[in-house]
């Protein structure tokens, strides 16, 4: 697929979108159900997933310089027409500049060059050691009162299991932009292993949850 240089994005704080990965989302904005039904319109139907700095409800607020685009690849209407759509991750990019004009949402000229792994094969992790990464986990859950499919869980691959992580768990915006910028997927365990373990310390307390 030609990645084009001009996409609509949409900032999202605390929505993450992987390369591989699928993000469903429900849109009901009136901007962004004109983005939805301008993307249908071209070949590629790429969105930009992208954090925004500043705090929620900014009338525009600054973003993030790398966000993750993502191809509509389902879409459906309810009765009273809001979109649920999934967008499926194809790869990073970089903003050059925003372009401004002509549409309510808004559009930035990206870069694609420096994540060509993003549009490769699926990655996997010869550092990740399961037993105890899923015992991290499990106490990870307990204490947010998360709830998962464990069997699943265990047999998904490497970059599927710690992508979804990433991506489900409920961490803060630049935490979350910590680990779309991670440059592997080992380096993206690692973060998250580094960012569960904060949590369990109470985020510096050193009673540590055993």
């Amino acid at each position: 697929m030609d990645l084009p240089d001009l996409i609509p994005i949409f900032p999202l704080p605390g929505a993450l979108l992987l390369p591989r990965a699928r993000l469903p989302l429900h849109i009901f904005e009136p901007r962004y159900l004109a983005m939805i039904e301008d993307c249908m319109k071209t070949p590629h139907r790429l969105i930009g997933m992208i954090q925004p700095r500043d705090m929620p409800g900014a009338a525009q607020p600054t973003l993030q310089s790398i966000g993750c685009a993502g191809r509509l690849t389902a879409f459906s209407e309810t009765d009273d027409g809001r979109y649920l759509i999934t967008l499926t991750g194809k790869s990073r990019f970089r903003m050059i500049e925003e372009v401004t004009g002509f549409t309510p949402y808004r559009r930035t000229k990206v870069a694609w060059t420096g994540f060509e792994q993003d549009r490769d094969r699926e990655e996997t992790d010869s550092g990740l050691k399961r037993e105890p990464f899923f015992g991290l986990l499990k106490r990870f859950f307990q204490k947010h009162q998360l709830s998962t499919d464990w069997s699943s869980l265990k047999d998904a691959e490497d970059e599927l299991l710690i992508n979804s992580l990433s991506m489900l768990c409920p961490f803060e915006p630049d935490d979350k932009q910590a680990l779309l910028e991670a440059p592997s997927l080992q380096t993206r365990r690692e973060t998250l292993v580094m960012l569960m373990e904060f949590a369990l310390r109470g985020g510096g307390d050193e009673n540590v949850l055993q």
